[in-house]
Parts: structure tokens; sequence; C-alpha cells
């Protein structure tokens, strides 16, 4: 059999490879380099070779009929001191087994449970809101998703711990991309930067264990996940250790407000300039509702509120890429692909895809309509991943998102602030840089409106 064919790709510089560029232009960049190179491509970023996948039935390949052969990147390697051992970074049996454990908090009864903790808390924060205010969508957005994970997870109001970890996560973020690449700065070294970073995974640690140890003293099943986690047993009968209850808690608060936060400022930040879709959403709104709260059981009702959620995922999908390294030499495309290798897919390209979507640019909510999303490739829109390590917490998003969409809409519509551009910022998630400043402007929805009652 004749060797495999390298997969083609720009050469770079000499020893930096692609990382100047994908620094500086990161998307645009590599949206690019998609439909100059096609399916797959080579690239070189510094020392690690990658290959960029964009045909579905390549993604499918890496992610479901042969995921055993391919693990989390060293790019989530680098997120172990916020997230340990957890989900999000662990691999193999251990991976599994966790997962297993964590699989029940996540039942779609649960979720219903949830969906309790998101009305009150989106009623809170809509309670603070007034006409005609400049607001950060974005940190309200982040917020609200914080403290709704919060109560889930713990099942204590946390207000003020709640801003202490936000503050913290703040400064991980500013400091990660600093701690990937060439350009990383030795996390020994006192820097500036680096004191702020151990300063900030210390104080969570603390803020979390403190939370652990007080549910540990209690033993008492109140319904939250980490109770459920005191409770849970592995295969060998033994329970999860402080630490790994502190890298799952970690794990899924991250996991648990980010990418749903994001999802909700994209989503606004696309009805602000769609005034149609905007007044559709909320006319079936006002028409199912008729003045109630939303709740979980109205959500199978609003389907043009999922079809919005949908479309804003597609263009702006807050996990806007899943990156894997190769175990085992293995060929894709026809091409080689050595042991060791990244593997990078980019919803950002695949779901902008012409072959999959009619004007892929476009911000078009209507095309979910019918049986749309059954006529494209398994793996042609991926979101929240795909296969075994698809995110457990899909069905979460899933209703949250439309909820508290759902909530917003009902009594607000949003106008973007004209002279703050807003700007892409990706790193481990799709961020806005600076935050996407909005007008909000109280509606006057249908008649009924001074009925409804409050949320449950």
């Amino acid at each position: 059999m004749p060797a495999l064919p390298e997969a083609p790709g720009p050469k770079g510089h000499f020893l930096l490879g692609v990382l100047p560029e994908i620094r500086k232009y990161e998307l645009d960049y590599l949206t690019r380099l998609v439909r100059e190179y096609g399916d797959i491509f080579r690239v070189k970023v510094v020392n690690i070779p990658a290959y960029v996948i964009s045909r579905p039935e390549y993604i499918e390949s890496v992610l479901i009929t042969n995921q055993k052969n391919f693990v989390k990147s060293v790019y989530l390697r680098e997120s172990k001191a916020l997230f340990g051992h957890g989900i999000l970074t662990s691999d193999g049996s251990f991976w599994r087994e966790q997962r297993r454990m964590l699989q029940p908090a996540f039942h779609h009864r649960q979720i219903a449970r949830y969906s309790r903790v998101m009305a009150k808390r989106v009623a809170g924060m809509l309670e603070t809101w007034r006409d005609g205010e400049v607001r950060d969508i974005h940190a309200d957005m982040m917020n609200v998703t914080m403290e709704i994970i919060a109560q889930v997870l713990f099942g204590e109001d946390i207000a003020e711990e709640t801003r202490e970890i936000g503050e913290a996560l703040k400064v991980f973020f500013e400091q990660f991309d600093d701690r990937f690449g060439l350009y990383a700065i030795p996390e020994w070294l006192p820097t500036p930067g680096n004191l702020r970073y151990r300063r900030a995974i210390r104080r969570l640690n603390e803020m979390v264990n403190s939370i652990i140890r007080r549910k540990q003293a209690i033993r008492q099943d109140s319904g939250d996940i980490l109770s459920a986690l005191l409770n849970a047993r592995d295969e060998g009968g033994q329970e999860m250790t402080t630490s790994q209850l502190r890298d799952e808690m970690m794990t899924l608060f991250f996991t648990g407000h980010e990418t749903t936060a994001l999802a909700l400022t994209w989503t606004w930040y696309l009805l602000a300039q769609h005034p149609p879709a905007m007044q559709r959403l909320t006319e079936e709104i006002d028409k199912v509702l008729e003045g109630r709260h939303p709740t979980f059981e109205d959500l199978p009702n609003l389907p043009y509120t999922e079809m919005v959620m949908k479309e804003s995922l597609r263009l702006y999908p807050p996990a806007y890429a899943v990156v894997r390294e190769a175990v085992e030499d293995c060929e894709i495309g026809g091409y080689r692909i050595p042991a060791g290798s990244t593997v990078a897919m980019f919803q950002w390209a695949v779901h902008r895809d012409p072959r999959y979507f009619e004007r892929p640019d476009e911000f078009r909510p209507e095309r979910w309509e019918g049986d749309f999303q059954k006529t494209l490739p398994r793996c042609a829109y991926f979101p929240f991943g795909a296969g075994p390590r698809l995110c457990i917490g899909d069905g979460f998003a899933k209703a949250e998102v439309p909820l508290l969409l759902a909530a917003i809409a009902q009594q607000y519509r949003m106008e973007l602030v004209p002279d703050h551009p807003v700007l892409l910022s990706p790193s481990l998630t799709l961020r806005p840089r600076n935050g996407v400043k909005v007008v909000i402007r109280k509606r006057e929805p249908a008649a009924a409106r001074g009925a409804g009652t409050g949320p449950a």
C-alpha cells in the first residue's frame, strides 16, 4: 500500500508557522484557509502540526466513529489549573466513570426542576432594569446565568461568592492566552499577570472548597448537583474525593454559565440588527404566554424562539472550535494524520458553509422550519459538539437559552449603541471584546399583561 500524502496548507513562518496570523486574525484567517485549501489542510503553530477539517464526514470520524483515537488537545490541558481533571479535560475510563456519575443530574426531569431557578433569577434581574438604560448585555447575561448555575450546583444563594468567582474567572481569561504558544510567559515567573493569575486560581479554589466542605458536613440531599454527587458512587462503590468534587464543580460552574451567557449575548446582538425577526419572536411569545411568565412547559409551544436560538448558535457558536489530538497514526480524507497531531474542527467555518446553508452569512431563523435539520449531514451543525463527548449540559442549555430569551423579550427590546464596536475575542470561548452595549426599551406586549403570575 503506497504511503499516504501530506495534506496541503500554507507554509507560514519558518519558526512560528501561522501563529502570528492566528493570533491577529484567527477566525477570518482560518475561514479564508478553509475556502482556499478545502475540507482538510495542514498548518503549523510553532512546533505543533495541526490539521483543520471541515467536511462533516471527516468530523464525524473524529468525534464519533473513530473517537477512541482522539483525546483532548494540549490547548485544553493548558486549562487544568482551573478545571483540574474534570470531565472537560479528562479522557478514557476516568472520564467515562465521572460522566456516568454526573449524568443523572442532567436528566430531563431535573432540568425541569432547574427551570424554576432560571425563571426566578431572570425575573429578579428584570426588576432592576429601567427603560432607556444603556447596559452591557454580555455582563448582564453572564451575571444571571452565573447566579442560576451557582444555585443549581450548590443549592445556595451565594451572591457574594458568585461575584468573586466571576472576577476571578475574568482574570483567568485575561491571562489564559498568554499561556499558549511560543509567546507564553512561564507561569513561575513573578510577573504582575502571573501573580494575578495565581491569586485568581487560589481564590477560586478557596471558595469552591469552602462550599464543598459545608455540604460534606451536612450530608443532606437538598436537590442540587453537589448534593447528588456527594451521594454518587463509582462502579467500585467509592465516592468522589474532595479533589474530584472540586474539579467537577469548577468545570460545571464554568461550562454551565459561560456558553449559555454567550449564546444569549450573541442572540441579542443579532436580534437588535434584525427587527423583523424580533417582531416575529415577540408576537409568538405574546400569543403563547398571554402575559404569563414563561415556564419549562411552554418551550415546546415556542418554535420560533427555538429557531432563533439555533440560528444564533450557527452564526456565533460559543464553543467555536473542537480540538483533539491523535493518539495513533490515522487517515482522514486520504491524508496521513501522524500520532500527536492536533485536529481542529471549527464550527465557525462549518456552520457558514454554503454547501449546507443557503446564504450562510445571513441571520435567517426561518431556515430551521420543518425538517431542515434532518436534511443536514450529521456534523454539519454541532454547536455543542457531537458523539460521546457531546456537552453534558446540552439539554440544560437548550432549556435555559429559550426560557431566558422569552422572559426578556416579553418585556424588552434592544438597540445597539452605535458608537460601541462589537469585536470578537476567540479564546476558550467566543467572547465579545469590551462587551455588547445596548439601549433597552420597555415594550408593551399583548393585552392581559398585568394578569400574569410570577415565577414559581
